[in-house]
């Protein structure tokens, strides 16, 4: 008999019908032929909506980065629902769940602790991922028209879809429409599968998100996915000159034009990597260095070296009936198979990007990885009692 939890991964097939239906549709262009208007509304299309969702689902609906009015507000969120990609208010709080659990077991797409397939699109299937957690968007769920336009997350794109028909007829339909729909999709999540695989990690996010310059470019920006898991309020995520995010020069225009305002872009600090991290950035980070260690190993060389060395007997008294904490044990005892902090700080140099806060983490890594060895030491020494 399956799990809740299995149940609760597998494909959900009566919703998940339509999503199949467009990819088979491509195929149906070996029938309807090809046009020149129907390949030029596709491109556009294609341009289109990749905007749509970075302007819109993305830098404004899930995080903010820049102001407009209510009424392009609900502009924003029609052209982004284009795309076929669900509601604003599930896509947006999807993606501030991501940040929040970023790489961790409570990430709805990492591929880091699941397959690629999976944080690519198994994700968006599944039935444990369907529903909105309006909680997480009570910012954007005080307005009714968006909570209106969030139960009909399809309506846009059925529209859309019959625009391609009128304009372009059948070729239209199946190039311009389903050629466009599906690709924006795996452009789209592509930032969530690849772009925590392949590229540079040029800041210390707790994650394993990437800068990937063939991924903005295909995204309009998107792709420089470490830049804005560094600093995610910023509407530009190309932080350097060279970095190219059309996503940005568009809104830019769009600020000229005064539909748009309050552009949020990243201090000097955040792009030279000068600003310290978060607490929560710095625990985690830790917490990953710490295990990277053999924790087992270096349990098992402080055991032997502490059973040969004189008043083992009473320190194990000590350990096992805890009267002394991991903090006092590593104070009264020196050994060399622990890494000292300076140790610590140059195993967190080579492996972490330029980081204000590299002292913080190598203590904090330490004494987590004092804990992890006094805890399985405390094993060690039970079991041989």
């Amino acid at each position: 008999m399956s799990t809740s939890a299995e149940r609760a991964d597998r494909i959900n097939y009566p919703s998940s019908v339509a999503f199949f239906a467009t990819h088979l549709a491509c195929i149906a262009v070996f029938f309807t032929g090809i046009s020149l208007r129907a390949v030029l509304l596709g491109a556009a299309l294609y341009v289109f909506r990749i905007f749509a969702i970075g302007a819109g689902y993305h830098r404004y609906f899930a995080h903010r980065a820049f102001r407009t009015s209510r009424v392009f507000q609900f502009i924003l969120g029609f052209l982004a629902q284009t795309s076929a990609q669900r509601g604003i208010l599930w896509w947006a709080a999807h993606h501030r769940r991501h940040h929040k659990y970023s790489d961790t077991e409570l990430d709805v797409h990492s591929p880091i602790l699941r397959s690629i397939a999976y944080a690519h699109v198994g994700w968006i299937l599944v039935p444990r991922n369907e529903a909105t957690d309006l909680e997480g968007v009570r910012d954007l769920a005080q307005y009714q028209e968006l909570r209106w336009l969030d139960r009909h997350p399809y309506l846009p794109a059925a529209l859309l879809a019959f625009m391609t028909w009128l304009i372009a007829g059948l070729p239209g339909l199946v190039i311009g429409f389903c050629w466009s729909t599906v690709a924006v999709w795996h452009a789209t999540f592509s930032i969530n599968s690849l772009g925590h695989l392949f590229g540079r990690r040029r800041y210390v996010t707790g994650d394993h998100s990437r800068n990937n310059w063939l991924l903005a470019f295909i995204t309009m920006g998107e792709g420089w996915h470490n830049n804005h898991h560094a600093y995610q309020a910023s509407v530009r995520q190309g932080f350097r000159w060279w970095e190219y995010d059309f996503t940005f020069y568009a809104l830019r225009m769009l600020s000229w034009l005064g539909l748009v305002w309050d552009l949020h872009v990243p201090p000097r600090a955040v792009i030279r990597g000068e600003q310290r991290l978060g607490r929560n950035v710095v625990d985690k980070v830790a917490r990953q260095l710490a295990a990277s260690f053999p924790v087992n190993t270096i349990a098992a060389q402080v055991h032997e070296a502490l059973s040969r060395a004189p008043g083992w007997a009473e320190l194990k008294s000590r350990v096992l009936s805890a009267r002394l904490q991991a903090e006092t044990f590593w104070n009264e005892i020196d050994l060399p198979q622990v890494p000292t902090l300076d140790e610590m700080r140059a195993y967190a140099r080579a492996r972490l990007a330029q980081t204000a806060s590299l002292d913080e983490i190598a203590l904090t890594a330490r004494d987590r990885l004092l804990e992890l060895v006094y805890s399985r030491l405390v094993e060690t020494a039970a079991a041989s009692s």
